[in-house]
């Protein structure tokens, strides 16, 4: 059995279902279900005895420490987190508690269970932590793409508790021997995304007739990666990562928003034309800057492929067709875990 923290959220959420899917291994998914995290998400495999879902909080340290011993993972993989800048910004507070003493606490549990263990159990077990590319900051246009050995430099409250968490993870493995696994992403896609992120909130306003929002000129730049390639990683990585050791993963593609949004436009152009005949293109708008907006992220996987042999298979293409042929087909999960508020923010 293993433990996923975060599992009825978008990347937990898929790596729960992608698991069940080709693994007999029994899955405990631990989620505190926030605005974020939804049962519907998980309602293709409600039901199957291999699933064990708990309602709970990371920060629950009694809680965590009782389902370990209960269950007897033989590791963990650690997605819980607040994870939305827009609102890290807005209010610090929830990515402070979640990401750093959530993530404390959860370390904490996991350092007393591993401690426990027999001595093969105990060289077996993983700590796998899901972080993030935004703990490195941001890039010039000509800059080589981050790299494990970079140096932080987070912009946000988001992404500074990230980091935060990143270096707590790393000192459980150096002070006490827990050996962990960090994985550090660039901006996932996908199915199960909540709408208040880029492509499914573009998505979202293109099809109910709303502006699509753009921040500033449209222009920052992100390294985008179809959610099933990383929980692919993810399953690598648990599997042979190397205990202490961090990986970068990406799929080496480097798209501006307003090429995401014009992508993802076309295809809704082709897949469900507007009755008016005009491109969805025709939403677009653009809006005042955020605060503190990085202006690019690039993300070197070099090191997992090369290590791991992992690499992504979706191009941007394949992937962003996959997705809006996802919502479209799926517009009953979104308003139910929405209750069909309009998400109007830019991005």
């Amino acid at each position: 059995m293993i433990l996923v923290t975060g599992g009825a959220g978008f990347i937990g959420g898929n790596f729960v279902i992608d698991w069940l899917a080709g693994s007999a291994e029994r899955i405990l998914t631990l989620d505190k279900l926030t605005y974020a995290g939804n049962m519907a998400t998980l309602s293709s495999v409600n039901g199957d005895p291999r699933l064990i879902f708990v309602q709970g909080d990371i920060a629950d340290q009694p809680l965590v420490t009782r389902l370990l011993r209960e269950h007897r993972p033989r590791g963990i993989v650690h997605f819980a987190a607040e994870s939305h800048v827009d609102r890290s910004i807005d209010s610090p507070a929830p990515f402070i508690q979640t990401n750093i003493v959530g993530t404390f606490h959860l370390l904490e549990a996991t350092r007393a269970y591993w401690s426990s263990l027999d001595p093969d159990a105990k060289a077996s077990f993983r700590f796998l932590h899901i972080s993030t590319d935004e703990v490195y900051g941001a890039l010039s246009d000509p800059a080589p793409a981050f790299r494990e050995t970079d140096r932080y430099a987070p912009n946000s409250p988001y992404a500074a508790s990230k980091a935060a968490s990143d270096h707590l993870v790393r000192a459980y493995h150096h002070t006490y021997g827990l050996p962990v696994v960090t994985t550090n992403c660039s901006n996932n896609y996908g199915p199960y995304h909540y709408p208040e992120k880029l492509i499914p909130l573009i998505i979202q306003n293109a099809l109910a007739g709303r502006p699509l929002p753009l921040y500033g000129d449209g222009r920052q730049i992100r390294d985008w990666l179809y959610v099933k390639d990383h929980c692919a990683a993810i399953r690598r990585v648990l599997d042979v990562g190397t205990p202490g050791e961090t990986y970068n993963v990406g799929a080496g593609c480097e798209m501006s928003n307003l090429d995401v949004v014009g992508t993802a436009c076309a295809i809704l152009d082709e897949l469900k034309p507007r009755a008016d005949g005009q491109s969805y293109a025709a939403q677009i708008t653009f809006v005042a800057d955020r605060p503190g907006h990085d202006r690019r992220y690039a993300i070197d996987a070099g090191k997992i492929a090369r290590e791991l042999g992992w690499q992504a298979r979706e191009t941007f293409a394949s992937g962003m067709r996959k997705t809006v042929l996802w919502y479209l087909e799926h517009q009953d999960w979104v308003a139910a875990v929405t209750g069909g508020a309009q998400q109007e923010r830019g991005v």
